[in-house]
């Protein structure tokens, strides 16, 4: 369970005191160097209080680097089979927490309990597959030009690696980042998204619990600019992987360059399913909307574009907005609930000011949803409905710019190939998919589509763990995550020479 104390209760409060939650530091819950704490509540209702998380600044980092930086002398040499032990023990006790750790995500980022189910699932799965990777990890062996010569290529760990994590996917994200790294004998320093720092705590507490050695894992919260800018700086950190706009992605990419240092960056997309006119009309709706409105809309790969051909377009369009419109919203903890409430009052922000932008753009028209929700309860919380616009242009702002919300544009085209060349006109690389029962229209959209992930009838959400995550162009910047993928973030190639000849043997000279 995690570790955790609980502030004293005042004795005129009618409400029990929130919970205080530490910094994870050399394998002991510790205090800020500030003192401070701040808030972390409930974006479907305000009025609770989830917790209270350390307000660090740069003395807590040093302390987390050097702690991982002195733990990684020990763990590089621990055999990865044995690392690997400890990795899958951590997927074993978060199926006991499970339903737990679902119902707190729920609590401090809003999304529906299903969801949050799915997201430590996610973990669940990646401390599986990384644990398997404890005996893999395979490098090449090939022939010698020369007698008498053996040559190799193996893995090698980085040292400490920072993580800088989102909010919409509080444990999964985390554990694509932290089990790779483990795996491979990295140490980690991780820094959670201010929104759903919980999260990682219970992550953290069970890595703690499952025999993780002090200062392997360590976890600061914070700031970007007083924990995430002296994480990325400090010059004992070897990689920085991040999650998170393309903005701030940038702005990584530019403090990792001066020193070189590696830096795994995912960040934005404007995803686009492609829906033919020879689709199954009402597969095709059911993609579109647990892709357009799964997770609020704030997932990186959610469909916000449906690119329908003319052939359909007033069929599907139909079907759509009927669907929309009967989606309920509310407290995702409410099993009848099928959308929660943004993240934040800054998110839900951005979301109504695209709502104007698109109520002003020449030509689109608002279909369904566009407001704010308050009656009832809903006025504690951050909730806006499920907001469809049609007859939306390619170039227009609504159908370019990240939205990362319950905002979805319809734009109508006349054919396959101009779906593809809209689908593709984006600055974003992502996910996208395409629903048609010709394979040959298939397998064209799977090759001139450039994404990092694209989808055959089904819709721009639902990677699983044992495939690369990531995408092209201004979504990142080449590397990937999951799968196999991921050890190529977090490790380094060695070539290895052994020449038993017993004299000397010049390549490329002597061959």
């Amino acid at each position: 369970m995690p570790t955790a104390k609980a502030k004293t209760a005042s004795a005129k409060s009618a409400k029990p005191a929130a919970v205080e939650h530490k910094n994870f530091i050399g394998g002991k819950w510790v205090a800020s160097a500030t003192g401070q704490t701040f808030e972390n509540r409930n974006p479907a209702d305000t009025r609770e209080v989830v917790g209270t998380f350390q307000k660090s600044d740069k003395r807590d980092v040093n302390k987390a680097v050097a702690a991982a930086a002195e733990a990684f002398k020990s763990w590089r040499l621990v055999p990865a089979p044995k690392r690997a032990e400890i990795i899958f023990k951590v997927g074993e006790r978060l199926i006991h927490y499970k339903d737990q750790f679902a119902r707190d995500m729920t609590r401090e980022m809003g999304k529906v309990l299903k969801e949050t189910q799915g997201d430590v699932h996610e973990a669940i799965d990646m401390s599986y597959y990384m644990a398997g990777e404890g005996r893999r990890q395979f490098g090449h062996t090939t022939p010698s030009e020369l007698r008498n010569k053996f040559q190799m290529s193996v893995r090698q760990p980085l040292g400490v690696c920072a993580m800088i994590t989102p909010w919409n996917f509080p444990m999964a994200i985390p554990s694509w980042k932290i089990m790779p790294a483990l795996v491979l004998g990295n140490t980690v320093v991780i820094k959670p998204a201010t929104d759903t720092p919980l999260s990682v705590v219970n992550f953290v507490s069970v890595l703690h619990e499952c025999g993780i050695p002090d200062g392997v894992v360590n976890m600061v919260t914070g700031s970007g600019r007083e924990v995430g800018e002296p994480l990325i700086n400090h010059p004992d950190v070897k990689l920085v992987s991040f999650t998170g706009s393309t903005e701030v992605g940038r702005s990584v990419s530019a403090l990792c360059g001066p020193s070189f240092k590696h830096s795994c960056l995912e960040m934005g997309g404007k995803n686009a399913q492609m829906v033919m006119d020879d689709a199954d009309i009402d597969l095709a709706v059911d993609g579109a909307l647990w892709g357009g409105f799964g997770t609020t809309g704030q997932h990186c790969t959610a469909t916000s574009r449906v690119i329908i051909h003319k052939k359909v377009y007033k069929k599907f369009v139909d079907a759509y907005i009927e669907r929309a419109r009967r989606l309920k919203v509310g407290n995702g903890l409410d099993a009848s609930v099928d959308m929660g409430p943004a993240v934040s009052e800054s998110q839900l922000r951005t979301v109504e000011q695209y709502v104007q932008i698109g109520t002003k753009e020449d030509g689109a028209k608002l279909l369904c949803g566009g407001h704010r929700l308050t009656e009832g309860d809903l006025k504690y919380g951050f909730f806006h409905e499920p907001t469809v616009f049609g007859d939306v242009a390619p170039d227009m702002r609504l159908a370019t710019e990240e939205i990362f919300g319950p905002v979805v544009s319809l734009i109508p085209v006349d054919s396959f190939e101009q779906a593809i060349e809209v689908c593709n006109s984006v600055i974003y690389g992502l996910s996208a998919s395409i629903y048609t029962r010709d394979i040959n229209r298939a397998f064209v959209a799977m090759r001139d589509v450039y994404t990092g992930i694209f989808y055959i009838n089904a819709p721009t959400i639902g990677a699983e763990v044992h495939l690369p995550f990531g995408g092209t162009k201004a979504t990142g910047n080449g590397h990937r995550e999951a799968g196999q993928a991921a050890l190529d973030v977090f490790s380094e190639w060695k070539a290895v020479y052994v020449d038993y000849s017993g004299v000397l043997q010049k390549a490329q000279i002597d061959a």
